[in-house]
C-alpha cells in the first residue's frame, strides 16, 4: 500500500477523520472483497495526485465494526468524503479512476 494511504480503526476514527484539518476520502473494505482489492491501485493512484487536497484513509470493516456500522455502511467498497467533521458523501462499489476522479472534484470544490 502507498505511503500516502493509512489504516485507520474505531479507536483512531474520531482523530483521523473527524478531527483532521483536510478532507478525508475513508475507504470501507475488507480483505476477502475482490472490488475492495481492485480498487486499490486507483486509490494509489488518486493519493499522489490529490496530495495536500484529500487524505485517503482505510479501515478494515471485519476488524473494525463500530465504524461501519454508525455509518451504516451495507455494502464494501464503501467510500465516504468527510470534511470539517461532517461526511459530505459517499459511493458505494468499484469505479474507475476517472468517476472517482471526477466525484472527487465536483466534492473537493463545493
Amino acid at each position: 500500500m502507498s505511503d500516502l494511504i493509512s489504516n485507520i480503526s474505531d479507536n483512531s476514527f474520531e482523530g483521523d477523520v473527524l478531527n483532521n484539518t483536510k478532507p478525508v476520502l475513508l475507504d470501507f473494505w475488507a480483505e476477502w472483497c475482490g472490488p475492495c482489492k481492485a480498487i486499490t491501485p486507483i486509490l494509489e493512484e488518486v493519493a499522489g495526485e490529490y496530495a495536500g487536497r484529500v487524505e485517503i484513509k482505510k479501515i478494515n470493516i471485519d476488524q473494525n465494526p463500530d465504524t461501519p456500522s454508525e455509518y451504516g455502511v451495507r455494502g464494501i467498497p464503501t467510500l465516504m468524503l468527510f470534511e470539517n467533521k461532517v461526511l459530505k458523501d459517499s459511493i458505494i462499489g468499484g469505479v474507475s479512476k476517472g468517476q472517482l476522479s471526477k466525484w472527487l472534484d465536483e466534492r473537493l470544490e463545493a
